[in-house]
């Protein structure tokens, strides 16, 4: 596998007036910080960035991490470790919000694609703010909390898997036989395949990054990695072997074969499943994925509000108002209760 040269500080420079670049997403290119001069990415025809590999996990692999000169910081709270290229837009976790210690060269492996940020700072702070705005019992000062913390740009780490399986199962189910419930089993067997499987290649990227992700990604719209694109934003190296990658997943593709064998199944009540299955047809790619992470703290609670970087899907972790769940609460149970009397006023039955 080719190496990717590290970007020299200097490529990051303005041809016209020697100034600092940053990538900008709402038009895809270098802009200078100083002329604000725009600068196109050169990115080599010939490649192609949603090519997959394959993976025999039977044959020795010869996969090696490849030795990065980039700079790197380590979080001394989460321990996450992360690479700048050029001016950097935030100097703290975009992970979990702590500082960040200079830290020596590591390896990793190269990567294979990318897809750039299509949505700025600007609409991402726009679309956290809202998306807090919106919450339901949230505390009325939390809009104020929210506006006074900015957002932080991070390409993270993600696998894409492709696998055909030959599944051999058992499903346990209960029925309803007279008055009694009863177990009953079935064996059964099928063949499903998973294409573009997106897992996550850090245990750095919890439920909150990854499912936004999930609904967005689109490998057409994948790119040859280009250092360039991480002008001024945060990003984490692959650290992962495919095999490793493979078992740091397998929870996550067990729960999606459970769930395919209880629809072929075609039995309900399912309370137990049981399978084998062989794997063959392994796929993969190492590609960055871009999302916002916007950190804030509410009476000592830290929280975070998550915005992809593609499309702008935002979620996030917010905190509730306690008066307010106790007024709806109060409404709830007198709408119950007069619903109740008007029940047995009116003797509908």
């Amino acid at each position: 596998m080719d190496k990717v040269a590290p970007i020299a500080q200097r490529d990051l420079l303005c041809a016209s007036c020697g100034g600092q670049c940053v990538f900008t997403p709402t038009n895809g290119t270098l802009t200078c910080f100083s002329c604000t001069t725009a600068h196109e990415i050169a990115i080599d025809p010939n490649a192609n960035p949603a090519e997959e590999q394959h993976y025999h996990p039977d044959l020795p692999h010869t996969e090696q991490p490849e030795f990065e000169t980039d700079r790197q910081f380590q979080c001394e709270t989460c321990a996450g470790a992360v690479v700048f290229h050029g001016h950097s837009i935030s100097e703290n976790c975009p992970y979990c919000n702590g500082a960040l210690v200079a830290k020596n060269s590591d390896e990793s492996y190269a990567i294979l694609g990318m897809i750039p940020f299509s949505i700025n700072q600007e609409t991402a702070q726009q679309n956290a703010q809202d998306w807090v705005a919106r919450r339901w019992a949230a505390p009325s000062d939390l809009g104020d909390v929210v506006a006074t913390s900015r957002v932080a740009g991070l390409y993270v780490p993600f696998w894409t898997f492709d696998s055909l399986e030959d599944v051999d199962y058992t499903v346990w189910y209960k029925v309803k036989s007279g008055d009694r419930t009863v177990t009953r089993s079935k064996v059964g067997a099928m063949k499903t395949a998973f294409d573009d499987l997106l897992m996550p290649a850090s245990h750095h990227i919890t439920p909150l990054i990854r499912d936004g992700i999930l609904h967005e990604f689109d490998p057409d719209e994948l790119r040859p990695f280009e250092p360039a694109y991480l002008a001024g934003f945060a990003a984490e190296r692959h650290h992962q072997s495919v095999r490793e990658g493979l078992s740091h997943n397998a929870p996550d593709k067990a729960l999606l074969l459970r769930n395919r064998i209880k629809a072929h199944s075609g039995k309900k009540r399912i309370f137990d499943v049981s399978y084998k299955t062989d794997t063959t047809g392994i796929k993969y790619r190492r590609i960055l994925l871009p999302v916002w992470i916007l950190h804030y703290e509410y009476k000592g609670k830290r929280m975070k509000v998550a915005t992809c970087g593609l499309h702008g899907r935002t979620f996030g972790e917010r905190p509730f108002s306690r008066p307010k769940l106790l007024a709806f609460a109060a409404i709830a149970a007198t709408a119950a209760a007069a619903f109740g009397f008007f029940w047995g006023a009116t003797g509908i039955y």
